[in-house]
């Protein structure tokens, strides 16, 4: 997870009806975050050939209240995978903005401790990269820290084309993360997610780290 400052406005356009921007001390985050699917069921199912795959996507926090109190949750800007079928079932299912491209990733432990993980993916025949390398071991996520509030969002919204939107819950263990001690984003990031986001992602992230993952339950959304 590489995690950016931006100015909110250059946000508000993407903001579904019936949240509000989330911020940390005052901040405005966009991520830039790479993970592994693994042994993923669609209601329960299997789907062969559809169970293991590279994301990455770009995300930013916001907010809604509940008759419980806030919940806080994440909009994605872009997710990319590697299979059409899953960018086409969630577009169809939530009106995600997903898209297919070619994807790689590289998992190394290093018989010092140390994890270097990359996701890959092409966009008109170049290679773009997300990488971290670890420093230290894995720890608990710190109550009030940045990482508490990048990592711990439980809601997802995505914006509806009639302008509604659609709310769903996120279910898992709280993570342990490493700290990183190297990051990169090599990324044409105007082409693939619009010229107002080049300057953010190109500056030095205000914070990255590793998160160890877990099973995770999506569950059915529903309408606001």
């Amino acid at each position: 997870m590489l995690n950016y400052t931006i100015e909110p406005d250059i946000l508000r356009p993407f903001v579904p009806t019936g949240t509000e921007l989330d911020q940390w001390n005052g901040h405005t985050f966009v991520s830039v975050v790479g993970f592994l699917f693994l042994n993923t069921r669609l209601v329960g199912l299997p789907i062969p050939f559809h169970q293991n795959f590279e994301e990455v996507n770009l995300r930013f926090y916001v907010r809604r209240r509940g008759v419980s109190g806030w919940r806080r949750g994440v909009v994605f800007i872009k997710e990319l995978v590697p299979k059409p079928a899953i960018a086409a079932v969630a577009r169809l299912v939530y009106n995600e903005n997903y898209q297919a491209l070619p994807m790689r990733h590289t998992l190394e432990r290093r018989s010092t401790g140390v994890i270097m993980a990359a996701y890959g993916w092409q966009v008109n025949g170049q290679w773009n990269r997300l990488e971290v390398t670890t420093a230290g071991a894995a720890h608990p996520i710190a109550d009030g820290s940045e990482e508490e509030f990048i990592a711990e969002h439980y809601w997802g919204y995505a914006a509806q084309k009639n302008g509604g939107c659609v709310e769903y819950q996120v279910e898992h263990p709280r993570w342990r993360i490493w700290q990183v001690q190297h990051s990169r984003l090599q990324c044409n990031v105007a082409a693939l997610y619009g010229p107002q986001f080049a300057n953010s992602l190109s500056a030095r992230p205000n914070s990255a780290f590793l998160a160890e993952g877990s099973a995770v339950t999506v569950r059915q959304g529903t309408k606001l």
